[in-house]
């Protein structure tokens, strides 16, 4: 298909967020409603506090571009706010992250800095609650957090943490992600801001053009390398371990770990891996053709046609200097927020992706472990039991459900209703829930465990005691990441739920996986479950179970992902 084809077309893709990026939003903050006790009394969530400290008492680091001053509370010191970049403003952009401009004397970090740029999620402010924190072009900001006693040449191991949020919300200040608890550990926990939406992936004729020697398009992905660089630049300031870094990430962030395990420009910026229910699949949020329309069944729409659908919307012709010029010189709300709907007029939507670029993404990570060119290091990765983010499989009848599977249909109904009593809607979600999140997983792990890379894959089936009635499907997007940071209790959308001490069993179980994985590339410890490495013949899966437990079992959902497998690897993917 021409470009011209698609470049007709008014595009509410350029203006909105995709409807199926909105529901991976709200899927992806399942996290948050597991620590609400009802959306009647729900109310914004509002970054982690910090306290008050005085100079005499606390501490300070000398980074690369100036000494920062953080706060010590309860054996954890926390620096937060710290630029790694310049702010993306002007001229910059739609550039690459550009170095932190340099400061004298002590800069403060103990308040986060900006969130980027995004529509605003959630319910309104409770009356009397405290001005929210805007977010801002100029957000190029990380956090740090150690343990007190850390120092130069303590050589901790570090977790650099990638939020998630379909690429079109998120934050590093969360209260739900805190790196405290990490902290107290023995971890250097960073968490860094990454552009999102049109600010984070765009492309357009003429930024293709200037600055030829500079990657395109990935913007999200460029700060999320600067950042890493930022820590191999400064981490052994704050106690931490350059040569010892683990990035871990949810959602997108997981879509970003996969991404930056195969992008030539993040080789040697990290060395051990972490995915939180992020795919590894093509065709979930993974990378759009640059400017070739019709070439990829999975986005026929090329990143280029997009953008240039967003300049004509906001009555910007052209596609040379003088009309990148115009679409820079547009207010960030402008740029967020789009032209406004047209009454009576329907137009398409199209997620926010990566772009294969040719420099940072040159390939998408489906692509490259079928080809065995992921790198050799040790990986975590799985997903929940009730996953369901994206809801990219769509059925009315079961007759239909199983026709997508096309001559693997009678595998598929044995797999998903082997009696014919399983409700309709049960199954979409666990298909769902297999297309998107369990499958890839475990076919990530194979590829890395045929590699001769240390694999391991788990489910995390456990729910919070005090909201099993409302979550009897299982465990959703995102709903283990409060017991990963132990920050059960810390409340999110809704006042917090005092957690039992099961809940906190699990948690405290959970976090030292995490954190001996981050330590030595193995999860396993003292008074532990055995977490054996991957091996696709054994077919084990090690689950975090329903009651507590946890253990590696011969996955009860074999027959289903491996009928997905099979739809998947045929050439059958979302139904859009």
């Amino acid at each position: 298909m021409s470009k011209q084809a698609f470049v007709g077309t008014s595009v509410r893709g350029a203006n909105r967020v995709s409807a199926k990026q909105r529901m991976l939003v709200v899927l992806s903050l399942g996290a948050l409603l597991i620590t609400s006790l009802s959306a009647q009394e729900s109310k914004q969530e509002k970054p982690e506090q910090t306290p008050k400290a005085t100079s005499a008492t606390a501490p300070t680091v000398a980074t690369a571009s100036g000494v920062v001053r953080g706060v010590t509370e309860d054996g954890v010191s926390s620096f937060k706010g710290i630029p790694f970049a310049a702010a993306p403003v002007g001229e910059l952009r739609w550039r690459p992250p550009q170095p932190a401009t340099p400061w004298t004397g002590v800069r403060e970090a103990t308040e986060f800095g900006a969130d980027c740029m995004q529509g605003r999620f959630g319910p309104p402010s409770a009356p009397g609650a405290p001005p929210e924190r805007l977010p801002s072009e100029d957000c190029l900001f990380l956090n740090v957090w150690r343990p007190a006693n850390a120092s130069p040449g303590t050589k901790l191991p570090v977790m650099v943490w990638i939020y998630g949020g379909g690429f079109v919300f998120g934050s590093s200040a969360m209260p739900i992600t805190s790196g405290t608890q990490f902290a107290k550990q023995g971890v250097v926990l960073v968490a860094a801001n990454y552009r999102v939406g049109r600010f984070g992936f765009f492309a357009f004729p003429a930024l293709s053009r200037e600055h030829p020697g500079e990657p395109k398009g990935n913007y999200a992905y460029m700060d999320q390398i600067a950042a890493l660089q930022w820590v191999k630049r400064n981490i052994a300031a704050f106690g931490g371990d350059p040569d010892n870094v683990t990035i871990f990430g949810f959602s997108a962030g997981g879509v970003s770990v996969h991404s930056l395990l195969v992008s030539p420009m993040a080789r040697g910026l990290f060395h051990k891996a972490i995915v939180e229910s992020g795919g590894s699949r093509d065709s979930v949020l993974t990378a759009r053709p640059m400017s070739k329309d019709g070439v990829d069944p999975n986005y026929p729409v090329s990143a280029e046609t997009i953008g240039i659908n967003f300049a004509r919307s906001m009555g910007i012709e052209g596609t040379d200097q003088a009309a990148l010029a115009k679409l820079r010189a547009l207010s960030a709300e402008q740029v967020l927020h789009g032209a406004p709907a047209q009454p009576g007029v329907s137009t398409p939507s199209y997620e926010t992706t990566p772009v294969l670029d040719g420099k940072l993404v040159t390939e998408t990570a489906e692509t490259a472990y079928k080809a065995g060119r992921q790198p050799r290091v040790p990986i975590m990765l799985g997903s929940n039991s009730a996953d369901t983010a994206g809801n990219r499989i769509k059925a009315t009848t079961k007759e239909q459900l199983f026709a997508r599977f096309g001559k693997w249909s009678d595998q598929a109904k044995a797999a998903y209703d082997p009696d014919g009593s399983t409700d309709l809607a049960a199954m979409i979600s666990r298909a769902n829930n297999d297309f998107g999140q369990a499958e890839p997983a475990r076919f990530a792990a194979g590829a890395f465990a045929a590699k001769g890379s240390p694999a391991y894959l788990y489910r995390f089936s456990y729910v919070q005691s005090a909201v099993r009635e409302q979550l009897r499907a299982g465990t959703p997007h995102g709903g283990e990441i409060p017991f990963v940071f132990g920050t059960l209790g810390t409340g999110g959308f809704g006042p917090p739920i005092p957690p039992t001490a099961e809940d906190q069993a699990v948690s405290r179980m959970a976090q030292s996986y995490w954190v001996n994985f981050a330590k030595t590339g193995d999860p396993n410890g003292t008074g532990l479950p055995p977490w054996p490495r991957y091996e696709p013949d054994k077919g084990l899966i090690f689950d975090f179970h329903p009651d507590g437990s946890a253990g590696a079992i011969p996955d009860p959902w074999k027959a289903r992902l491996d009928v997905t497998q099979l739809a998947t690897e045929s050439g059958k993917r979302a139904d859009f």
